[in-house]
């Protein structure tokens, strides 16, 4: 019986690294890493998944790691099930090798989803009460009066703070439109 870890990050910004650590200390001999931006293409997952044997056991540090729909979750879960392969989620101390562990993963699957669809539709009110105030998403653009005189503040060796504070920009503004420029 091996215990074989899957981690995986959303984004490539994301880190690893506490997954890792958790996998390693429940005794993962092989991790399986991804980052990946979304949840339908996971090479290293599919690569996981044929790896995995009779008698292994799939390791993963949170529920959301292997899907985001009930129905999804309940479909891997009845693969690893036919294969005889145990799924165990470290933070919630989940092991489907138990009765009561299948039935905790199930229940937590649907929470899971609820969850993502509660998130949804807060977002959704949020966006729609904005707009009926008269306010749209996204970031604003620089009035490219402002970027002038902050090319010229720039050009005549003022610092990035004299310039920011003066034109009420943010540094990150700032940098978004001075990218090839260096800071004084």
């Amino acid at each position: 019986m091996t215990k074989i870890g899957y981690a995986r990050v959303s984004t490539l910004d994301q880190n690893l690294e506490m997954q890792l650590d958790e996998l390693q200390k429940v005794g993962c001999s092989r991790i399986f890493k991804e980052k990946a931006s979304s949840v339908k293409k996971r090479p290293e997952f599919e690569k996981c998944l044929e790896y995995l044997r009779e008698g292994d056991t799939l390791v993963v540090w949170k529920l959301d790691r292997l899907g985001r729909t009930t129905k999804k979750l309940l479909e891997l879960i009845d693969d690893l099930k036919e294969r005889n392969i145990n799924l165990q989620i470290t933070t919630l101390g989940v092991d489907t090798s138990t009765a009561a562990g299948r039935l905790f993963f199930t229940m937590m699957a649907g929470l899971a989803e609820m969850e993502r669809e509660l998130i949804r539709e807060r977002t959704n009110a949020g966006l729609k009460a904005a707009r009926s105030r008269g306010r749209f998403g996204g970031r604003k653009k620089i009035n490219p009066e402002i970027l002038q005189r902050a090319y010229m503040m720039y050009d005549a060796k003022m610092t990035v703070e004299d310039i920011t504070k003066t034109l009420q920009i943010s540094r990150s503004t700032f940098y978004k439109y001075f990218k090839n420029k260096k800071d004084t």
